[in-house]
């Protein structure tokens, strides 16, 4: 902590990062004896690079980097993300320390018609930043034209109020956060279009060793939230990819079973990889259950499909 006793958390300007990190200043400073919160913005690059597409940018991390190195320099004392965009791999000294419980992990179509995904006219413009939801929306809707579509979230629904398209696809939780849930049009089945790894959850970070900062983040972590994502960071990892892979999962609970289910999708939407798996829901198995569907997709084409993906994108944009 500084030398004050405040802790300091590390969050993006971004309203959604705002409220990420004030439901997290919330639930700490709910605790008896808890310290004083000060939030200290921090830009990231993927923030400077507003206007370039992801799948064009190398790396990973975008919109994580520059907070985590904040932490580790004691600049701040904690970071809050959604996780995911965090990267299945820490920096070096960080653990992630909290997980708060999930929110609705599915993809929303926010439509200028107020029209559901499969009633849009031939040749619907549609915005969207997210390679994965490109690939299945050219999957669903292969006549659709798929549009770039970069900004926050209030930037983009003003953009497709403006008519620059004819509805675009953001994450139901990240609407209901900001209070404009009123504007989804439909929440898209997670059967059917998947949503991100980690969809729907705040992740706290931590430098190790920080038992003064741990003390206020043991009673934020979620048993379900924490299982589930086990599995799905686990998924990914074993996969190499990253926001920039056509890959969907979800993890749920189901009684004494945790269930896994993940697709990677071509970029033009023609062929699917699908895989799904159960074990029991305890934590020493959660990240097992992510390899072995990671191992059934792989067995199934998916590392020839996102190979050809990689290769596909390094000489004409899709």
């Amino acid at each position: 902590m500084s030398g004050n006793g405040t802790l300091r958390i590390g969050t993006r300007a971004s309203a959604l990062a705002l409220w990420q990190a004030r439901e997290v200043a919330a639930r700490i400073a709910a605790q008896a004896g808890a310290p004083a919160i000060e939030l200290v913005h921090i830009r990231t690059s993927g923030d400077l690079q507003s206007e370039v597409p992801l799948w064009q940018t190398r790396g990973r991390a975008f919109f994580t980097r520059e907070i985590d190195r904040a932490l580790l320099a004691g600049e701040v004392d904690i970071a809050v993300h959604s996780l995911k965009d965090l990267p299945t791999e820490l920096e070096a000294g960080l653990t992630l320390a909290a997980l708060l419980p999930r929110a609705d992990p599915r993809d929303a179509l926010v439509s200028g018609s107020g029209a559901a995904l499969a009633q849009l006219p031939p040749g619907a413009r549609i915005g969207t930043s997210s390679l994965r939801r490109r690939a299945f929306l050219a999957r669903l809707r292969p006549d659709a034209v798929l549009l770039e579509l970069r900004g926050n979230v209030p930037t983009r629904i003003e953009r497709l109020q403006r008519g620059e398209y004819d509805a675009i696809v953001l994450a139901a939780a990240g609407l209901t956060r900001l209070g404009l849930a009123q504007h989804v049009s439909e929440h898209l089945s997670p059967e059917s279009f998947p949503p991100a790894v980690s969809q729907g959850v705040i992740g706290v970070c931590a430098r190790n060793g920080d038992a003064q900062t741990a003390r206020w983040l043991v009673e934020l972590d979620e048993h379900g939230a924490r299982l589930a994502t086990s599995a799905e960071r686990a998924l990914l990892k074993h996969l190499e990819g990253g926001c920039q892979v056509p890959l969907g999962a979800l993890a749920t609970l189901q009684g004494n079973n945790l269930i896994l289910t993940a697709c990677v999708c071509a970029l033009d939407g023609t062929r699917c990889v699908s895989a799904r798996g159960e074990g029991p829901a305890v934590a020493a198995e959660a990240e097992g259950l992510g390899i072995r569907v990671a191992q059934e997709l792989l067995g199934g084409g998916a590392g020839d499909l996102m190979e050809k993906e990689r290769m596909a994108r390094a000489v004409e944009p899709p």
